[in-house]
């Protein structure tokens, strides 16, 4: 969302929002002279407060609600995405305080701008009522070009947001970039929603795991936590999508139903009391398992979750562990695949000659330094079974494509 702030050596009112690398500001009006400190704050605060409203109709849409009958969630989030046909009006003419009473809304996104044109016709500026108004059309206008999948200008602030839903626009283009980078751009995280990319990273997760279970004798939900052993990885959240999708969820239901679930932890609810249920009972077993040893039970080391997923940011934080996975998948493969020739066949030894179930497989693993069979030097091999480990999972992927969109 856009945050409003005063800039006191210029005496104006700026705006500024994310864009995936840090934040960029715009001045939106010079405020009047003599304008006071608390009011030119209080200006800030209410277009804040607008802007949050409104790009929660974005982040929270009405589609994504369970039910859309009268008096249902859907309906009331509905309300509130049609209540911006009259924030503009609302600014130029809000409601004021009459014979000691004041009409207030129960919609959010109509009062908060009704509470910005308030804090305007107390300045009694036109000037900046009109340079406010015409900042936030462009706030409107920003958020109504991202529930159409195009993050560009403005619209790019929806990458630092999460939204219950993923644009088959943006996840499509979210597939393209990890076609060409399997491992993740940075693209990724500046110009693509992080729920839709989180879809199309499970399904190249789905994918890298697939093809590196073939060579490791591993169920594919097992990879990355196999991969755990030769790199520190956060494989709680990659194994439960694997787990997911290897029940027949497909990216996107997988991805949708752990976001929903850590968004309504982040608004303090509980969403699945038997699975909190479970969590609670798996701890207390581990605390009597702790007293039968004799030792001093520590709350903090259970691990006691509402959700695997950081609630402040839980689409990103979700998308960072999924392409931690497609990297544990590559660990393991480099440690278990076999060397190519130029046509793709596989070859009898790979760089090192110990096979998988001898001395580790392969005396020189990712990362390490060490001659191998073809001569090649450290940078040489890393290249040449990276490229392997790609044309085999973009492979898989695009076999599972019709899963994904």
């Amino acid at each position: 969302m856009t945050r409003y702030a005063v800039d006191r050596s210029r005496n104006a009112l700026i705006a500024s929002w994310n864009t995936g690398l840090g934040d960029t500001a715009a001045v939106v009006a010079d405020l009047p002279a003599g304008m006071s400190t608390h009011d030119a704050l209080a200006l800030a605060r209410a277009l804040t407060r607008l802007s949050e409203v409104c790009w929660r109709c974005y982040t929270h849409p009405a589609s994504a609600a369970g039910s859309q009958e009268p008096g249902s969630e859907g309906e009331r989030r509905q309300a509130e995405r049609d209540a911006f046909g009259v924030v503009l009006t609302a600014l130029t003419s809000p409601n004021l305080p009459s014979d000691g009473y004041l009409a207030r809304s129960f919609v959010r996104v109509e009062e908060a701008a009704h509470r910005v044109g308030r804090a305007l016709h107390a300045l009694g500026s036109a000037e900046l009522t009109t340079r406010v108004t015409i900042d936030v059309a462009a706030e409107l206008a920003a958020i109504e070009q991202a529930e159409l999948g195009n993050l560009a200008e403005r619209a790019r602030q929806a990458v630092a947001l999460t939204r219950e839903d993923a644009s088959p626009v943006q996840v499509a283009q979210a597939n393209n970039l990890l076609h060409d980078d399997p491992f993740g751009p940075e693209t990724l995280f500046t110009e693509i929603d992080p729920a839709a990319a989180a879809v199309a990273a499970a399904h190249w997760l789905d994918a890298a795991a697939t093809v590196t279970a073939e060579y490791a004798g591993l169920p594919a939900a097992q990879i990355v936590v196999e991969a755990d052993t030769i790199e520190a990885l956060p494989h709680e959240t990659p194994t439960l999508v694997l787990e997911l999708m290897a029940d027949g969820a497909s990216p996107r239901q997988a991805v949708m139903s752990l976001i929903r679930e850590a968004l309504r932890v982040a608004e303090g609810e509980i969403p699945d009391l038997a699975q909190l249920r479970q969590r609670i009972d798996a701890a207390e077993r581990l605390l009597a398992q702790w007293r039968e040893d004799q030792r001093e039970p520590r709350l903090d080391a259970l691990g006691l979750r509402l959700t695997p997923l950081d609630p402040a940011r839980p689409a990103l934080d979700l998308l960072e562990d999924l392409l931690s996975g497609i990297r544990g998948c590559w660990l393991l493969y480099a440690e278990y695949a076999t060397e190519r020739d130029e046509t793709g066949v596989p070859q009898e030894e790979g760089p090192g000659e110990e096979g998988p179930g001898e001395e580790g497989p392969g005396e020189e693993g990712p990362g390490e330094e060490g001659p191998n069979e073809e001569g090649l030097d450290e940078e040489e091999w890393r290249e040449r079974r990276t490229a392997s480990f790609f044309a085999e999972v973009r492979q898989a992927a695009a076999a599972r494509r019709d899963r994904l969109l």
